[in-house]
Formats: C-alpha cells, structure tokens, sequence
C-alpha cells in the first residue's frame, strides 16, 4: 500500500492529494494518516512543493466533508434519528448516539467542527450534526479548512521531516498500513456485531 500511494500522488500529483483525501473523507478507503505522510515524502524528494500538498490536502479533505455535511441539512436530526434506527447496526451509529452528537454541537458551535476534524475517530461525522444544525455554509467551511489545514499540515510535514528515513520508513510503513486498514476492517465487523441500537 505504501508504494501504491506513492506512486499514486507522484503520478497524479497535488490532484492525486486532493482525489484520495476527498475519498478518505466520504467513504474511508485509506485514512489520512497514511496518505498525508506519503505525499509529505513524495514533496521531501522533490517531486512537489510541501505547500501545494498541504493546500490539496486540506481542500480534498474538506471537499470530502461537504456530502455529510448535506446530509445533515437535508435529512435533519429527526430522518437521521430514524435512519439510525434502521440501519444503525451497519453505519455502527445508534440513536442516542445521533443525539449525543447532536448535543455536543450544540453546546460548542464552530470550534466543535474546528476540533473535530483534528480527532481521527469524528474528522468526518462531525459533518452531520452542522448540517443537522443549519450552520451557514460559509461558516462550516471556514472552521472545517482551519481544523483540515493544521491536521494535513502536521501530517504532510511529519513525512516531508521522514524523507531522509525513506527506505526504512518504507520497509516498516508497508506492512504498518496493511496491519491499520485490517484494523479498521475488524473494528468495523466488531462494532457491526455488538451494536445496540
């Protein structure tokens, strides 16, 4: 996997940062704490500006949260409570669950989606509950491309600060993604099997 997101952000360059960092936001194929990194390491050898990582990062990633964030406005926090209720077990979200998020939106506003995005487990579904919540676009944008920026920066620049580490990084990040996204696939199955709705 390592060497397929290298060869895949080399290739295709900053929009290749943007595609795959959309991507890891609306379906999570590939986190971003394993793409970030290796575009820091594509710009640290010189194929890109860490800049232009940094910059396609954020608005891949924020373009990412946009569909969730719809969602939220379109359905709103009663059709989402409902949707839970459905089919909660294979989103792994229940109702209460939808309410608690819900709640702690409501209490913090804007610097909820600023934190949010900088915590790995909620980066994407804090998106939901703004929309449920009608905050103005504008506003959504701004405090989700401030939280993305610091988060894809401190990523991208963990890798471009690596490069010198290339061919042991390498030798230990491969087998390390493969290990997170099984990981990610079990704790999904786990979560799909002891899900209380």
């Amino acid at each position: 996997m390592f060497e397929w997101i290298v060869s895949t952000v080399s290739s295709a360059g900053y929009i290749g940062v943007f595609l795959l960092m959309a991507a890891e936001n609306i379906f999570p194929p590939i986190p971003s704490e394993l793409i970030m990194p290796l575009a820091g390491f594509v710009a640290a050898r010189g194929e890109l500006d860490i800049l232009g990582v940094i910059a396609a990062g954020t608005a891949g990633s924020v373009a990412g949260t946009l569909p969730w964030y719809w969602l939220g406005r379109a359905f709103g926090l009663a059709r989402i409570r409902r949707l839970a209720e459905r089919w909660g077990r294979w989103a792994t979200v229940s109702p209460d669950e939808v309410d608690k998020a819900n709640g702690w939106f409501e209490r913090h506003g804007g610097s909820a989606v600023f934190f949010g995005r900088l915590i790995p487990a909620i980066r994407t579904l804090i998106s939901v509950p703004a929309g449920i919540a009608r905050m103005p676009l504008p506003r959504y944008l701004a405090w989700s491309t401030a939280g993305s920026a610091i988060w894809t920066a401190l990523l991208a620049g963990a890798g471009y600060a690596l490069e010198s580490q290339y061919e042991l990084v390498a030798a230990y990040m491969d087998p390390a993604s493969k290990v997170i996204v099984a990981a990610l696939v079990l704790v999904y199955v786990y979560r799909v099997v002891t899900h209380r709705g």
